[in-house]
């Protein structure tokens, strides 16, 4: 039987060529805890984009961005929102809490943001975050600090909780509250009453709620859509530059986190396609944002946290306080385990370094390399967090630039030591570095290629 034979025509029962069809998707995705500076590369990429979709997590997640002089704040809507030109995604991956879109929309507006929801597409599969959800979060973390004496530090946003009801089958979607309001109403009750079972203290208006959701209702029937024939469309229609803006980070997603401090959605590639229906054939290039040191919100392990000055001065240097939740991020030396082990997972195309400026005044810095358990190297990221606690991490020690990069704006203007550190993290974890971040506006983002 020859090659060519095995591509029958169709109707013939022969294979079909695989289709390689259609635009390809950019994803941004965080490769640390989060807070690594992806809402700065996504609205650098936004500029360019016809499309700006979010596929995973909700009002938890923070993007700032700074346009112009003003600092804009996204939790829900994606960053690319400022784009007049671009139509913004909420894809079916992500769980919407609506007095926070519109509370955040308006917040914005104050700022400069203009017709938003006419450039707004929300899926119909997404699923509602209620005022019962963020309560219930709340409680929740309440009684494990009372019976565990600890908690896992969410943001209270309902998140956790939405999914719960999402993976429970409880859940109520968009295309619930656009239907018949009166059974979308029965479901509400329902629901509520579940969770009052669970937590007699938990107060539900259900009234005032139902009342409230009804106007929000008809608010954002404009936007709403079937999400996977959009998305098919803008795939396979002419073409079109699409870009996914990812929340949270590789170390937060629900599979590959340090669980059980994590987040509750799939912050890794894998839930692009999930988030948005979209094949994985149309992924194009994977973005992995990395801050020059490491910072976490919250509680859980931390192999290379620096409980000193050093700690300290990256704290105060970096303002590395939570968009979301205003907590103090504690911070350490770049460790390049969790690097390779997120490029494991997402196989990025490239790094964008943030945050370089931050390490200017340092005589040396120190690069986490490897983990020991035991005084035995391992290849891999260890799952459980004890053993996480425990490893021994080992360093490499590079010479500090002491120097002011923040007016640099090509590679040559870095000084040479800086280089030398950037090209370090290329050759440990393989992936090459597109772009270097050296201050908070737009153009303090160096391109390498």
């Amino acid at each position: 039987m020859s090659h060519k034979s095995c591509y029958a025509n169709p109707g013939t029962g022969g294979k079909r060529p695989r289709n390689d069809k259609g635009n390809k998707v950019t994803v941004v995705l965080g490769a640390q805890w989060g807070d690594e500076g992806k809402g700065k590369v996504v609205d650098l990429l936004a500029t360019e984009s016809d499309i700006i979709c979010r596929c995973q997590g909700g009002n938890n997640a923070g993007h700032t961005v700074v346009v112009d002089g003003k600092e804009y704040d996204f939790h829900l809507l994606p960053s690319g929102i400022i784009n007049s030109k671009a139509v913004s995604v909420i894809g079916n991956g992500v769980v919407i809490h609506l007095p926070g879109l519109f509370e955040e929309a308006e917040r914005n507006e104050k700022k400069g943001l203009k017709d938003w929801e006419k450039r707004l597409i929300i899926s119909d599969r997404a699923h509602i975050v209620f005022d019962f959800h963020q309560a219930v979060d709340g409680l929740q973390e309440v009684q494990r600090q009372a019976q565990e004496g600890k908690s896992i530090g969410t943001t209270k946003k309902g998140i956790g909780p939405t999914y719960s009801s999402k993976a429970s089958r409880t859940g109520l979607r968009i295309c619930d509250l656009l239907d018949d309001f009166k059974e979308f109403s029965t479901r509400f009750n329902n629901l509520a009453k579940q969770y009052q079972a669970m937590f007699p203290t938990l107060v539900v208006d259900v009234e005032g709620q139902l009342k409230k959701l009804k106007e929000y209702a008809e608010r954002i029937r404009p936007m709403v859509r079937d999400g996977v024939y959009f998305m098919y469309n803008a795939i396979n229609g002419p073409p079109k530059k699409i870009l996914v803006e990812g929340a949270n980070a590789a170390l937060l997603d629900i599979d590959f986190g340090t669980y059980p401090f994590v987040t509750s959605s799939n912050c890794t590639v894998g839930g692009v396609c999930t988030g948005l229906g979209i094949p994985p054939l149309n992924i194009g290039d994977v973005y992995g944002v990395v801050k020059a040191y490491t910072t976490r919100v919250g509680i859980g392990a931390f192999p290379t946290e620096q409980l000193n000055e050093v700690g300290e001065l990256l704290q105060t240097r970096g303002h590395e306080v939570g968009v979301t939740t205003a907590r103090k991020r504690r911070c350490g030396w770049l460790d390049l385990v969790i690097l390779r082990y997120a490029n494991m997972i997402n196989g990025f195309t490239a790094f964008a370094l943030t945050k370089l400026d931050i390490l200017d005044v340092m005589d040396e810095i120190k690069v986490g390399v490897s983990y020991k358990i035991n005084g035995k190297k391992i290849p891999y990221f260890p799952a459980n967090m004890d053993v996480l606690q425990k490893v021994e991490v080992e360093y490499e020690k590079l010479p500090g630039w002491k120097s002011d990069t923040s007016a640099c704006r090509k590679w040559e203007d870095l000084p040479v030591k800086a280089q030398n550190y950037i090209r370090f993290i290329e050759n440990h974890v393989g992936v090459p570095v597109k772009w270097v971040g050296v201050g908070k506006a737009r153009e303090s983002m160096i391109q390498m290629f």
